[in-house]
């Protein structure tokens, strides 16, 4: 497949953007970047969010994973369900109750100012890490399958997807995003339907040898007990749970769109719906990955191997899809890889915009002039740093995904510690101890784990959020203010 043809391919797409950033952008208020005017089809929604929290992470990593992790995956994901139905039943009706705009509004309501301004600035930095590795992934596929064959540099692609984004994003930020995240979802699950579809019928398979060849494979392995292992049972499944309420429900990005449901009941029917057919398609990319292991085992196809186990497992659908797949399957691959650079990072540097115009310039009370000029100040500030992560991190090995999850156990545990704090208790702290504790449970937390793993081999793996959620609401219950005791 040349990299002409599939240049034509992301102008296309990126065509179709374009109109609908401008459908979307008439009769637009000034607060249609942030709210969306709070009139979206909680349907759209739903099917939107799945392509978002998906993205080039999920779309890659996921069915590379399983050649060194199974299916040990699933468990977090049930974990996550679990997680969606808290969000659903208690931070969405605290949420709508305050009519939030910035949803870490409620830490000042709560607490007061500084733990407010802390528990922003930590979604800052992760949302902003988080954002910029999804990115990376994607932009790395396209550099390969496209700009290489023009020599142009990995740092002017990047540049390139960060001004496409911003020429569709800056006018009308979520209101746009809601719908544009409908279109990339789409093209991300037709990718793996249609990759299914070729290995399928390059094996001889029917749909139900299909079924059979994946669920008898080796890789087929769902359950891990072993409790010393990063990927055991309790570990993966409290994980997924707290890393959905920190990740989705304490995380400006999903909650923004969310939020712009028009009432809490269809804000409610949209996670509910979001998460049930996010599991669905989880398992149908590990099923794909299975399929991709056996297609290069039958085809002879050599895998990058260092002592025993798989490495580079994120390049494994990219390798196959462009290369061996044929035509269709190709074009569809690169749609989706299209859409997942963009998803990566569109509602992202709207929801790092809001985040940072709301709760630290306090743009909603300055006059309409000022508030297009600080957005599109801020939208650039914030596209700049994730630029830069990027690069730093360019030259990084593994599957992505767990990258993500590892740096989010550090970064979201202080916020979901807060949160627990605030809706669970009724005590009172002093406000201005809480950025000293956001700042010493994480580093308290990466050397428990080192600990850990150095004198018991015993590794927290994506417990750490947890860890991190613990000793922050130890530590705020010591701060606690004697009077409110």
């Amino acid at each position: 497949m040349s990299a002409t043809l599939i240049l034509i391919i992301i102008a296309s797409y990126f065509g179709i953007l374009m109109l609908i950033s401008h459908l979307t952008s008439k009769n637009s208020s000034d607060a249609s970047f942030y709210t969306g005017d709070r009139k979206s089809p909680w349907q759209v929604v739903a099917f939107g969010m799945i392509g978002a929290v998906m993205s080039g992470v999920t779309f890659v990593s996921i069915p590379g994973m399983v050649g060194t992790n199974y299916f040990y995956y699933l468990q977090f994901v049930f974990g996550n369900v679990v997680g969606y139905v808290f969000i659903t039943y208690v931070l969405l009706p605290i949420y709508y109750d305050l009519k939030l705009i910035s949803i870490y509004t409620y830490l000042e309501t709560r607490f007061g100012v500084k733990t407010y301004k802390t528990g922003s600035l930590f979604f800052l930095i992760s949302q902003s890490f988080g954002a910029a590795l999804r990115l990376l992934l994607a932009a790395k596929i396209l550099q390969f399958a496209v700009f290489d064959a023009f020599n142009v540099p990995f740092y002017i692609t990047v540049i390139l997807i960060l001004i496409l984004i911003w020429f569709y994003t800056h006018k009308s930020g979520i209101k746009t995003i809601v719908w544009t995240d409908t279109l990339q979802t789409f093209f991300l699950l037709l990718a793996a339907i249609v990759s299914i579809y070729v290995v399928k019928t390059s094996l001889n398979l029917d749909i139900s040898e299909t079924i059979t060849s994946v669920t008898n494979h080796k890789y087929f392995k769902i359950f891990d007990w072993d409790f010393n292992s990063g990927s055991n049972f309790f570990k993966q499944f409290i994980s997924g749970f707290l890393i959905a309420v920190a990740m989705i429900g304490l995380d400006q990005n999903m909650m923004q769109k969310t939020l712009t449901c028009k009432n809490k009941k269809e804000a409610q029917r949209n996670i509910l719906t979001f998460s049930l057919f996010l599991a669905i398609a989880q398992f149908l990319f590990l099923g794909l990955g299975v399929m991709l292991y056996l297609y290069a085992e039958k085809f002879g196809i050599q895998l990058e191997i260092l002592d025993g186990k798989f490495i580079n497992t994120d390049d494994l659908f990219p390798m196959l899809s462009l290369n061996h797949f044929g035509i269709i399957a190709s074009v569809s691959f690169i749609l989706g890889i299209t859409a997942a650079s963009f998803s990566s990072v569109d509602s992202s540097l709207t929801a790092l915009t809001t985040s940072f115009t709301h709760d630290f310039l306090d743009i909603q009370h300055k006059n309409s002039k000022d508030q297009k000029r600080l957005k599109n100040k801020v939208l650039l500030g914030f596209s700049i740093l994730i630029f830069t992560i990027i690069m730093l991190f360019s030259e990084s090995k593994g599957d992505v995904i767990s990258t993500i999850f590892k740096v989010a156990g550090y970064t979201y545990g202080p916020l979901l510690g807060l949160y627990l704090f605030g809706i669970f208790t009724k005590l009172k702290i002093k406000d201005a101890a809480v950025p000293f504790i956001c700042v010493l449970m994480p580093l308290l937390t990466y050397y428990l784990n080192y600990l850990f793993i150095t004198k018991f081999s015993f590794d927290l793996g994506f417990m750490n959020i947890l860890v991190n959620a613990l000793l922050t609401i130890l530590s705020l219950i010591i701060v606690t203010t004697k009077n409110e005791k």
